[in-house]
């Protein structure tokens, strides 16, 4: 399958990591290459750039689109909760800069067999790396009323999520896309107006398979630990849950305190890691999202690595 879809916040990535040759960089979601491509292209002759992802079909994409960079560009099918790991492997001590694109890319989604839309009927399946065992066809049918009900909560902000898990329970075995967002759908479209029904229970499915909050607590501390001095981290997110994490993170490495207001003095012992570039998101604009609608919910954090 060809893939030339523009990746998200593409110029401005670009503009907020700032490559240049010879700048060592890593893409801890490398996808279909696209960011990889600007950042190759932009640290020509002699930037290099270490691309990470646990889908084999995102590295066979990348590798053919990256392919024209040659020795500049490596590949490896690992997740970039195992950053340090990685580096360590490639022999690299620090980078100069670190994109996380967190989330779904728009190349699985668009892939109906992989089982992560609702509106394909497919496989509930949604692993990012088909090859770990654990599926969204497992958690929906063996977890228990509360703990589905917990994970809908959880990972997808899901207000009737009671009213979703005991449906669930009721009409298990469900195996397909199309038969979960059925029973998701006749369950709590009662009242509900715009978003499809079943879209927070894909999206906790989804982020519970693929231990998406938990890799993104995991690389973070790492980032920091593997930027040199002047070195900046771009974190692309696409909703609430995972930009939360990366704010707290973010502000915690920058010195703000984390201790309670009504604290006289501080006890957490904020010190500055990292430099706030921003102190708001970047946001995509309205001719990007008119392109790409997919683009509208992206939020891009940047920071800098303190001396």
């Amino acid at each position: 399958m060809a893939w030339a879809h523009q990746p998200v916040l593409y110029h401005e990535v670009l503009r907020a990591l700032r490559p240049y040759s010879p700048g060592r960089y890593v893409d801890g979601t490398v996808g279909a290459g696209g960011h990889a491509f600007g950042i190759l292209d932009a640290s020509s002759p002699a930037g290099l750039l270490l691309g990470l992802d646990v889908d084999p079909e995102a590295l066979r994409l990348a590798a053919d689109r990256l392919a024209s960079f040659g020795g500049r560009v490596i590949l490896r099918r690992a997740s970039y909760a195992t950053l340090t790991e990685q580096l360590h492997a490639v022999g690299w001590e620090a980078v100069d800069g670190i994109l996380l694109d967190v989330g779904l890319s728009s190349m699985q989604v668009d892939t109906p067999e992989r089982g992560f839309s609702f509106r394909e009927d497919a496989p509930l399946d949604m692993r990012f790396d088909p090859e770990q065992p654990l599926t969204a066809a497992d958690l929906v049918n063996t977890l228990d009323e509360q703990a589905l009900a917990d994970l809908l909560w959880r990972y997808g902000e899901e207000r009737r999520s009671r009213q979703v898990a005991r449906a669930i329970v009721r009409h298990r075995p469900i195996y397909t896309t199309r038969r979960l967002a059925e029973v998701v759908a006749a369950a709590t479209s009662a009242g509900r107006r715009g978003m499809h029904p079943a879209t927070r229970t894909f999206q906790a499915l989804r982020i519970a398979v693929n231990r998406e909050l938990e890799n993104l607590e995991a690389v973070l501390p790492q980032a920091v630990e593997a930027l040199a001095p002047g070195g900046r981290l771009a974190v692309i997110a696409f909703h609430s849950l995972e930009d939360r994490i990366v704010k707290r993170f973010l502000r915690a490495a920058s010195g703000y305190c984390s201790c309670p207001p009504e604290r006289p003095w501080c006890e957490c012992d904020a010190s500055a890691r990292l430099r706030l570039l921003r102190p708001f998101p970047i946001r995509p604009t309205a001719e990007e999202v008119a392109a790409n609608p997919r683009a509208r919910s992206a939020r891009l954090r940047v920071a800098q690595k303190l001396a």
